[in-house]
């Protein structure tokens, strides 16, 4: 039945012997139709108990089945940095002219991959709960969302990890002020991962395929956000420098830099960059979602 006949403020006559029964229709919406955005967000906003919950959950349950359980949390990250080290800072001399190389390094590899757990996370959240989504008629939004929270409540003990290890890593820097400028770059650093997840599961959601190409993209990204490199090699060519400090993940790891290990205020062109990449993702994630959120669970995934 077509949606203007559905919404319409009709009566419509019953038979019931010789009486008619007048009955009004209006504000009837067909079961499972897409809410007006204002009523979805309202209504996911009533669910933020049960993201939390689930994200917890999600958590404690992550690594049960290896002996060292959670302790790989914090030993991925770490395994990682080692890797990038011998390999860019040993052998490809990267570290050349990056002051206190391995602080560098270390803020690049816990943050870079605390992204990259919240895209792939958020954009296969409704793949990997089908049954859920099938099941219970709930704003689909809440499935991607509890990922980038559970990706965030995980990133916490390698964060804490990565503040001692910029602590006692030669060169040891002080905490100053500047480390709470940390707080707002986080947020900013999920609201983009949250963005981009809500983006993607819609499209893994259809085409489990793309789940594959965002494994490619997310290296390709890791390789042009100067993780293990300064961007200022490129000095010498301004518009492959330009286009890298637009990138909204050399942001972070420039902004994290500067507050954690040089004792400098991140610049207000810095913040304008990474914040309009964050609200602008999160708006446009919220919105490409949302059209979609009455198919999720109902229609098949090639």
């Amino acid at each position: 039945m077509p949606k203007s006949a559905e919404r319409a403020d009709a009566k419509v006559a019953v038979a019931a012997g010789p009486e008619h029964v007048q009955v009004r229709m209006s504000g009837l919406e067909r079961v499972g139709a897409r809410l007006p955005l204002h009523h979805y967000l309202a209504r996911l906003w009533r669910y933020r108990d049960f993201i939390v919950f689930e994200a917890r959950a999600s958590v404690g349950t992550r690594n049960r089945n290896n002996l060292l359980g959670n302790v790989w949390l914090v030993l991925t990250p770490l395994l990682n940095g080692l890797t990038y080290f011998l390999v860019f800072g040993v052998l490809l001399q990267t570290s050349r002219g990056v002051e206190n190389y391995l602080g560098f390094l270390v803020i690049g590899v816990f943050m870079f991959q605390f992204t990259s757990r919240c895209v792939t996370q958020g954009a296969n959240s409704l793949v990997a709960n089908r049954a859920v989504v099938k099941a219970f008629d709930f704003p689909r939004a809440a499935m991607p969302i509890s990922a980038v929270v559970k990706e965030l409540f995980a990133f916490l003990p390698a964060l804490v990890m990565m503040f001692l290890l910029i602590l006692v890593l030669p060169e040891q820097e002080e905490v100053t002020w500047r480390w709470l400028l940390l707080v707002p770059i986080l947020f900013l650093q999920v609201l983009m991962g949250l963005g981009i997840g809500l983006i993607l599961a819609r499209w893994v959601s259809r085409v489990r395929d793309v789940a594959q190409l965002i494994t490619f993209a997310i290296r390709l990204w890791l390789y042009g956000s100067g993780v293990f490199y300064s961007v200022e090699r490129f000095v010498s060519d301004p518009d492959i420098l330009a286009i890298l400090e637009l990138n909204p993940m050399h942001q972070v790891l420039t902004m994290t830099r500067e507050s954690l290990l040089y004792s400098t205020t991140p610049g207000w062109d810095n913040w304008l960059i990474l914040g309009g990449w964050a609200l602008g993702l999160a708006v446009v994630g919220t919105l490409v979602f949302w059209r979609a959120d009455e198919k999720y669970g109902k229609e098949e995934t090639r």
